[in-house]
């Protein structure tokens, strides 16, 4: 009872000093450094909280999930409270971040990169060096700790971050909806396919000329239409990857777009099928050589590949071949070659299916066949455990 009294007591004097705070600070002369420390601090207790909170079922007695009950109770959407979860459970184990975090070396959002970082590197049987993570996080921007984080992931657990590349794709999604005179579009895109787009559109949203007076949201805009009439030239995107990165070998780091943000290296093989490939060999960081592009099916070979097919060479796909990429049946990694006879025009999904998905394309002759991957069984065996089985 006395600890009661005195959980409600502190709560009472945290919200007075809130409340005193609002009602006499004059907002132009408020330190913002300070006021985020402040409140990077009260929100890894709050991590830490919920986090107890759960581990005493809580949210079993509203008859809830984990995440649902901290999204009610807080107020934000699940994806946040599954991040709080996170951040909670790993600040309990990992002192020298939950003090960064409080004293203000590193900000939340920084705590959480390293957090999940941690929470993937032990499921991998890791760990990561705490100390030598929050020195990186207060030399990198989010958007590069986070990288960084992603490719050191992948060099420890390659099939796991391969694994997480997929659940992004399953999340795919677009809404085109008519408002009045007008349609919506909005959608969630993974990042290879959010590139290709970014990139379709970026060539087609310059200026044209000096006398084009649109706003650079219009010229997006008018550049969606017109890659739909298919006007478009092909876009170009950039992929930096290893030997050891492409073939996904535990301590490669993760191949990245030319912003560096991490791939799944599965995703640069797809890419790779059917797109320019260009050596450029370096010592340390200085460029020394650089090769030409080769191994694209060639016109000719195009040629053929029109006149054994009209349209996708999966069965019973009608996509027309003028939108699809020639793959490379044997696949070039595994010492393929670019042979009309051994390749195969696949639109986006099915090739996506060979490369990311694990099917594999049998050749009998003119018979085309689609053989599925085993699929791993989850069997859920207790809140927060699985096991895997073949």
């Amino acid at each position: 009872m006395f600890g009661i009294i005195f959980y409600v007591l502190e709560m009472d004097a945290l919200e007075a000093s809130v409340g005193a705070f609002r009602a006499a600070a004059d907002l132009d002369f408020v330190d913002p450094t300070r006021l985020s420390r402040l409140i990077n601090e009260l929100e890894g207790i709050r991590c830490k909280v919920v986090h107890r909170a759960t581990l005493r079922g809580e949210h079993l007695l509203a008859g809830q999930s984990a995440c649902t009950w901290v999204a009610r109770q807080c107020q934000m959407s699940k994806s946040a409270a599954a991040d709080r979860l996170c951040v909670g459970a790993q600040l309990e184990r990992m002192p020298r971040v939950d003090g960064a975090l409080s004293s203000g070396e590193i900000g939340l959002q920084a705590a959480s990169v390293i957090c999940h970082l941690q929470e993937r590197v032990e499921q991998a049987g890791g760990s990561i060096d705490e100390e030598e993570w929050v020195t990186v996080a207060g030399d990198l921007s989010i958007k590069n700790l986070s990288a960084e984080a992603a490719s050191t992931w992948h060099g420890i657990d390659p099939s796991g971050f391969n694994a997480k590349v997929e659940e992004a794709h399953e999340r795919r999604q677009l809404f085109i909806n008519e408002c009045g005179d007008m349609y919506r579009i909005d959608g969630w895109l993974e990042l290879e396919a959010g590139a290709v787009v970014k990139a379709a559109i970026d060539s087609l949203a310059r200026p044209l000329g000096a006398i084009d007076d649109r706003s650079p949201k219009q010229r997006r805009a008018d550049a969606v239409y017109e890659m739909a009439r298919g006007n478009q030239a092909a876009p170009q995107i950039s992929v930096h990857t290893t030997i050891e990165g492409l073939k996904a070998e535990v301590g490669a780091p993760a191949s990245q777009l030319a912003d560096g943000t991490p791939i799944s290296s599965k995703t640069v093989q797809r890419l790779a099928c059917d797109g320019a490939l260009h050596r450029v060999l370096k010592s340390d960081s200085m460029v020394i050589d650089v090769g030409r592009a080769k191994r694209v099916a060639q016109p000719a070979q195009w040629r053929a590949l029109n006149a054994r097919h009209r349209t996708c060479g999966a069965p019973g796909c009608d996509r027309p071949i003028g939108m699809t990429q020639a793959h490379h049946v044997d696949f070039w990694e595994d010492g393929g070659h670019t042979n009309h006879r051994r390749m195969l025009p696949l639109c986006h999904h099915h090739h996506r299916l060979v490369h990311e998905g694990g099917w594999q394309v049998v050749l009998a002759g003119s018979r085309v066949e689609f053989i599925p991957p085993e699929r791993p069984v989850m069997i859920r065996r207790r809140w927060g455990e699985r096991r895997w089985a073949a």
